[in-house]
């Protein structure tokens, strides 16, 4: 394959999943502002942007207005936002359009078909009534595109390269979710272990669709441990660090098969997976969740940055 459709592909699906992990954020901060009064309200749509990176962007654009409707229409439809959800999906079709013989005609249609429908839900303004429906709809077209993309593409380095972006934005979206969970949240240390510390992790959660998995894990107990454990190294978990992890491990596997080497890149992959597989969260913690996630944050950029110089990616 050419690096230029290779970026196409690991960017088309790293976009749809950016895309969709924004949506299921808002969804938590919504949830939680709703709970708590104006200034602590503003904490928590403030935490949302922490999350996603765009405290400094949208603070040059907004000043210090940081209400919810002003933040969740700014991460879903501004025009001078580059990382709105819907700027993503204008870029995930773009890449589509630019390696439209590499997919298959319903990959193509699934995605042309989310920029129509999400370009038309995000015309207008987002009200807090309407927001439920948009973010359904965001969620809803990004599933159909994957199911798509399972259900029709041969097994090949083009479907690689696509669960590869998958899975690199997926593994640093639960990441930062952990990390800002601790460090933005909490509005004191008096707080943890208290109901709210316990509604804000029930809503780190569901930020990653994973609270009904959880309690069926755990009959229904909300322990932080236990819930940092579940997102870093269950395997079981389709967006916990460790399944990410093994997700990407094989389809790396499968490019080496493919093309008859081995990269750099494996070896970034081998060294932090087999270190993961080594850990427990006491050891996490003990070490400090803010720095293993600081780390970890770190090593994935790296990977995504050399997979990138490994196949030639060119944009």
């Amino acid at each position: 394959m050419l690096g230029r459709s290779g970026n196409g592909i690991f960017w088309l699906f790293r976009y749809l999943e950016r895309a969709e992990n924004t949506a299921r954020l808002i969804e938590a901060g919504f949830r939680m502002a709703l709970t708590r009064d104006s200034g602590a309200a503003s904490e928590e749509w403030g935490s949302v942007l922490t999350t996603l990176g765009m405290q400094s962007a949208y603070k040059a654009r907004h000043g210090n207005d940081v209400t919810g409707h002003q933040v969740f229409n700014y991460l879903l439809r501004d025009r001078d936002n580059s990382a709105s959800v819907l700027a993503m999906i204008e870029l995930a079709r773009t890449n589509a359009r630019m390696v439209r013989t590499g997919i298959t005609r319903e990959v193509w249609e699934a995605v042309n078909e989310s920029w129509m429908i999400l370009r038309e839900v995000l015309a207008r303004p987002v009200t807090e009534t309407r927001l439920g429906v948009v973010l359904d709809a965001i969620r809803r077209q990004a599933t159909l595109v994957r199911g798509a993309m399972e259900g029709t593409m041969l097994r090949n380095d083009i479907y690689d390269f696509a669960g590869i972006g998958t899975f690199i934005e997926r593994a640093d979206n639960t990441a930062r979710i952990l990390d800002v969970k601790y460090y933005v949240l909490l509005p004191s240390l008096s707080a943890v272990g208290t109901s709210l510390d316990n509604v804000q992790w029930e809503n780190v959660l569901r930020s990653v669709a994973g609270e009904r998995a959880y309690r069926w894990l755990n009959a229904g107990q909300m322990d932080p441990r236990g819930i940092a454990s579940f997102l870093i190294l269950d395997r079981r978990f389709p967006r916990s660090l460790a399944f990410c992890y093994a997700e990407l491990r094989g389809h790396l596997a499968y490019l080496a098969d493919a093309y008859g080497f081995e990269t750099e890149a494996h070896q970034i992959l081998h060294d932090k997976d087999e270190r993961l597989a080594g850990l427990d969260i006491e050891t996490i913690f003990d070490q400090g969740l803010h720095q293993f996630i600081g780390e970890f944050l770190a090593c994935n950029h790296r990977l995504a940055q050399q997979i990138q110089r490994d196949y030639r990616f060119v944009e």
